[in-house]
């Protein structure tokens, strides 16, 4: 009788014991923490790699609509000499006139024929304005620009003016018009008897309409 003790105890004590694991729910355990932790480590690569770009409102820069090219275009530059204070070449507003361009040119000097300038004559860019001084032949003003020169009063100016110009002249066809532009420079309108560019009867007609400036 002693001896079938232990072997019942035996079996009665395992019937109160479970396994630690049950393996009918292993591979389910496993699937699911190997998703968590996919889930995990995708998440903090995503936090990572966005905290590493750069705010993208400290790269953009709105620039507003041609600011400097509208400044450029409401500027011009005009060349200004004669009997002024200091000839040059200055920047002015686009709707300027002859007394911005006196002014930015420190002014008219003593020699200046004042009461032949027109002060509220417009100028345009490229242009270039001689101020006449007392005496000198012309009138008080001219203003060049590229396609030949007339005074603020309209007359035409022999050294820079095109042959289609000269020839508005009464008394000048092509011919002559051709004579007057092969004598250039002229310092004063004379210079169209003496160089023979001219004869006396068209000068006759001429000599109020023309200047040398």
């Amino acid at each position: 009788m002693a001896e079938n003790l232990p072997q019942e105890n035996s079996r009665e004590s395992g019937k109160g014991l479970k396994p630690i694991l049950d393996p009918s729910r292993t591979p389910i355990a496993i699937v699911a923490f190997f998703f968590i932790g996919l889930f995990i480590l995708t998440l903090g690569a995503g936090i990572f790699f966005f905290s590493k770009q750069p705010n993208s409102s400290d790269d953009i820069q709105i620039i507003s609509a041609s600011d400097d090219e509208t400044q450029t275009e409401s500027e011009i530059m005009i060349h200004v000499d004669g009997a002024v204070v200091n000839p040059g070449v200055y920047k002015l507003k686009s709707d300027s006139r002859i007394n911005d361009v006196i002014v930015a040119a420190g002014g008219l000097s003593a020699e200046a024929d004042q009461e032949k300038i027109n002060l509220a004559s417009k100028v345009s860019d490229g242009q270039k304005i001689h101020v006449s001084a007392v005496g000198e032949q012309g009138t008080g003003q001219s203003i060049t620009s590229g396609q030949g020169t007339t005074s603020t009063t309209g007359l035409i100016n022999i050294n820079t003016a095109s042959e289609s110009e000269l020839d508005k002249l009464p008394g000048i066809g092509p011919v002559t018009a051709q004579k007057i532009i092969a004598s250039r420079p002229y310092s004063v309108s004379e210079e169209l008897l003496t160089k023979k560019a001219v004869s006396s009867s068209v000068w006759e007609k001429i000599k109020g309409l023309i200047t040398v400036y």
